[in-house]
């Protein structure tokens, strides 16, 4: 066992609605453990500016046309980032040697290489007198991956612990639903493979913040309320299949869009787009269980539809006695203590790099 170290990993995901804190220690290898998890929410003001800035940058040349607005959205998430980090410190007196800061993903297209996680490493150091690591995918897009997913190498840590613990049987599928679903196969060797596979809450969420007033389907309540438009559904799972995207290993939240739906009711559009989500992600689950984490575990209409299409189980990752809310915040403590100690974070199994490849940047700036 190495040195441990102490990390505060901080995610904020494509759903865009706060930031997930996680302190872990750990040697950056096989020891680890848990110390604190908590959630901060955006305030609405915020929550809107992230959604109208993601909704006007669909491709890389927008990233220019709206430098101005995205600066000043950079400070202020950097801003939220850094008193969440201070009130964790005052209030815990933990000690933290690294911040893993992931940042506030705007856009990602790993055909150009270009990725875009808004958050500013040099000030969040600033401010909160901490080694920051943060800007994880660029070298893994540098060296031939897809910049995601990177929570493959922690998944497989969980999986390890699991199974020593008598709490699982391997081979796993650990599926996390998030604005997009990824998953991370793990054999009873402890190879992993890892993809993004589809929308997870994106599209629902979607579909519900612009018919109503309300920002996600809380539980698939809405969705249970409604009927599937099977014509829509057939079609639209048919374009799916031949599109590109789905031969991607990461995706982002713009391939995809509710254009589809155009016409539906508010239920009965939530009830077809669950089904095109449960459709979609249950054609990437066979063979093995599946532990379930992110915030979609909790629409349960949408994991009994896809308990519904598959044969293995389907649990939520909670049952492990493990928070399903902060598996990615956790993992980016841990991502950030490798980075600091040059381990690989990603791998061609899981990104489609070319070699094992560390990543982060890693700043000092007080």
């Amino acid at each position: 066992m190495g040195k441990i170290y102490t990390a505060l990993g901080l995610m904020s995901g494509t759903s865009m609605d706060g930031i997930d804190a996680s302190v872990l220690k750990s040697d950056g290898d096989t020891e680890y453990s848990i110390i604190l998890d908590k959630y901060f929410k955006y305030d609405d003001e915020i929550r809107q500016k992230l959604i109208n800035i993601r909704d006007k940058v669909l491709i890389a040349e927008d990233l220019n046309v709206y430098s101005d607005e995205i600066k000043l959205l950079e400070r202020e998430i950097t801003l939220f980032h850094a008193n969440t980090v201070n009130e964790i410190l005052e209030t815990s007196k933990i000690k933290i040697d690294f911040l893993g800061f992931h940042g506030q993903t705007i856009f990602h297209d790993p055909k150009k290489k270009i990725t875009k996680q808004l958050g500013d490493g040099n000030l969040l150091s600033r401010l909160t007198k901490k080694i920051v690591v943060y800007d994880f995918r660029q070298n893994d897009l540098k060296n031939g991956g897809q910049g995601a997913p990177l929570a493959s190498i922690y998944h497989k840590l969980l999986a390890r612990t699991f199974k020593e613990e008598g709490k699982i049987e391997l081979p796993i599928i650990i599926l996390n639903i998030g604005g997009i679903a990824n998953i991370t196969s793990i054999s009873k060797n402890y190879e992993i493979f890892s993809m993004d596979i589809g929308p997870g809450n994106c599209l629902i969420d979607k579909w519900i913040r612009v018919n109503s007033d309300k920002n996600f389907d809380n539980n698939g309540d809405i969705a249970r309320s409604g009927k599937i438009n099977k014509f829509i559904l057939e079609q639209t799972i048919d374009n799916f299949f031949y599109k590109e995207s789905n031969s991607k290993k990461s995706l982002d939240t713009n391939d995809f869009d509710i254009s589809f739906l155009k016409g539906l009711s508010l239920e009965d559009g939530a009830t077809t787009v669950t089904e095109l989500t449960a459709d979609i992600l249950s054609k990437k689950l066979i063979d093995k269980d599946v532990y379930v984490c992110g915030g979609g575990r909790k629409n349960q209409f949408l994991i009994n539809l896809i308990q519904s299409k598959i044969k293995n189980k389907i649990l939520k990752i909670d049952k492990l006695d493990i928070d399903g809310d902060f598996i990615e915040s956790q993992a980016f403590a841990y991502l950030a203590i490798r980075s600091y100690l040059k381990l690989p974070i990603s791998f061609p199994e899981t990104t489609g790099c070319n070699k094992p490849c560390t990543g982060g940047v890693i700043v000092k700036n007080y």
